[in-house]
């Protein structure tokens, strides 16, 4: 399943203006319901050079898109918290956490 990119700043500030804001560990996620899934990363100069920047995009992309054949349709902003060292693993519980506790996935059993 795919899902949107959110590109422009315009959508992005509106998600961040409108949108409901859930915090956890290792980062927040900001979601509006929307008709389709769109997503961005937004991970600023403070987490880095360029690599350590977009090796946390690749890691906050690759956890997301685990539960996407489970998301309802919405546009999800997800901004990590400055931390020593990411994990993937550690994403990835996290964006399930938020994404049940607003009860925007099924619950995973097993």
């Amino acid at each position: 399943m795919k899902y949107l990119r959110l590109k422009k700043a315009k959508e992005i500030t509106s998600v961040l203006k409108s949108g409901k804001r859930l915090h956890e560990k290792t980062l927040t996620l900001v979601y509006f319901p929307s008709e389709a899934t769109a997503m961005a990363v937004c991970v600023g100069k403070k987490f880095g050079g360029s690599v350590q920047r977009n090796r946390i995009k690749r890691l906050l992309r690759e956890a997301f898109r685990g539960y996407l054949p489970l998301l309802t349709p919405c546009k999800v902003l997800l901004i990590p918290k400055k931390k020593e060292a990411y994990f993937y693993g550690e994403f990835s519980r996290d964006i399930g956490k938020l994404l049940e506790k607003e009860r925007l996935i099924e619950r995973r059993t097993g």
